[in-house]
């Protein structure tokens, strides 16, 4: 996993210019291009301009371009794309020029940029010890898109694992983790619909069913609340797989491929930007061997040594040249590439935190539903009670004792004593 400090690409504006000494109208902020050229953006609307904006936050020329990208840092846009031509700043190249003399060299600036940059698994990142802190896309949010830009080291073996592997099994990680609740729902659910199971099966049980009385009435109405209770528990258990379970189940369904596509997508254009870095080094090889057959060719022609004709030297002078004309095209393709997954790395690890967000939120909602669910069947199952509470007040043993005696009586007359 990597810091700030390593994203691609990303040239931060030097101190002292004029942009700096002046203050911009409120929401704009300003950039150098890799080329020294400075632009403007527009950090609410996200609107880049060559022109340096006016005190009503318009530029003072209609160079305004309204780009659907998010704001820019260092030159780049927050989701990867240069706000400008990207410009070939890691390679060293230079076209053949006429004075042999000069043919193979760098411009100072060109040599200096290629120090000031690394390339790990194919990705130019800047120098770290050369390079001041980058700025972070999301300052203070510890987003996805600031630190997973090189590889880690895999614990359990020898090998790297990706920054934006590591996501993606976070992703997967996380549908596991939901698949998982809802199966613990699930056996909640076969609780409840046990519970209940019994409960009715307890109520219809007739035993102590000749109690006579006021306390026979409170009796069956607690056998009647062990059946209204077993009714509002398989309610709940109906409600808990409605609206607790199957949510969680079936929340995006095709999550699984969906995560395979975008690693595919991701892994190609990796793939690409291997392939072409492959390109450069074959192009800079190249020409590296026409510089030095024609510097040959040249000091064999001034010392006499050959009688190669000024022609040779034409001809080898364009070979030189188309070489580095190659060289600087195989540049421009890998740019390309590298700025390709720079923008869709960006875009897509800010997509998987805005998944990750919507799925904890989502099992959050349906977290509070189980425990509102849980507050109402404690609520009916209170109801269910109240009955018999009402009924025990009432038991009266005097009543009870009257009432039977009326019913079971046998007689008032009562014996007396046997006469001599």
């Amino acid at each position: 996993m990597s810091c700030p400090l390593m994203k691609p690409g990303m040239v931060p504006p030097p101190p002292g210019e004029e942009s700096q000494s002046v203050v911009l109208p409120p929401g704009w902020q300003s950039y150098l291009s890799p080329q020294g050229r400075r632009y403007y953006v527009n950090t609410t609307t996200n609107e880049t301009t060559w022109e340096r904006p006016s005190g009503s936050g318009i530029p003072a020329s209609p160079g305004t371009h309204r780009s659907p990208l998010p704001p820019t840092v260092n030159g780049y846009h927050a989701s990867g794309t240069p706000a400008h031509p990207p410009e070939t700043a890691h390679m060293s190249v230079r076209k053949s020029a006429a004075d042999p003399q000069n043919l193979g060299s760098s411009s100072p600036g060109k040599k200096q940029s290629k120090e000031n940059t690394i390339t790990i698994n194919c990705v130019t990142f800047p120098h770290p010890d050369t390079m001041p802190e980058q700025q972070l896309l999301k300052p203070t949010e510890w987003s996805y898109c600031d630190y997973f830009w090189a590889d880690k080291k895999d614990p359990q073996g020898n090998g790297n694992v990706a920054g934006f592997e590591l996501l993606l099994q976070k992703q997967l990680k996380g549908k596991q983790m939901q698949k998982e609740m809802s199966e613990f729902i699930r056996e909640r659910i076969k609780i409840e619909e046990e519970y209940a199971k019994n409960l009715a099966k307890l109520s219809q049980n007739s035993l102590a069913a000749q109690e006579e009385g006021s306390l026979g009435e409170a009796w069956a109405q607690v056998k009647k609340s062990l059946a209204d209770e077993a009714e509002v528990h398989l309610k709940f258990s109906a409600k808990l797989h409605s609206e607790v379970e199957k949510p969680l189940m079936n929340f995006r369904e095709n999550f699984k491929k969906d995560m395979k596509k975008c690693d595919h997508h991701i892994a190609d254009l990796r793939k690409q930007l291997a392939s072409r870095y492959a390109a450069v080094e074959k192009a800079r090889k190249a020409l590296t061997e026409r510089q030095r057959d024609l510097e040959m060719k040249t000091q064999q022609l001034e010392i006499k040594l050959s009688n190669k004709t000024e022609e040779d030297i034409k001809k080898a002078r364009r070979k030189s040249t188309q070489a580095g004309d190659d060289l600087m095209r195989c540049v421009d393709l890998y740019n390309q590439a590298q700025s390709k997954w720079f923008e869709e790395m960006v875009t897509t690890t800010l997509e998987l935190e805005r998944l990750e967000v919507e799925r904890v939120e989502m099992i959050r909602q349906h977290l509070c539903q189980y425990t509102q669910l849980r507050h109402e069947t404690d609520m009916f199952n209170q109801s269910t009670v109240e009955p018999v509470d009402q009924l025990l007040r009432k038991v009266d043993p005097a009543k009870d004792r009257e009432l039977w005696v009326r019913e079971h009586k046998t007689g008032n007359i009562r014996p007396v004593d046997m006469e001599i």
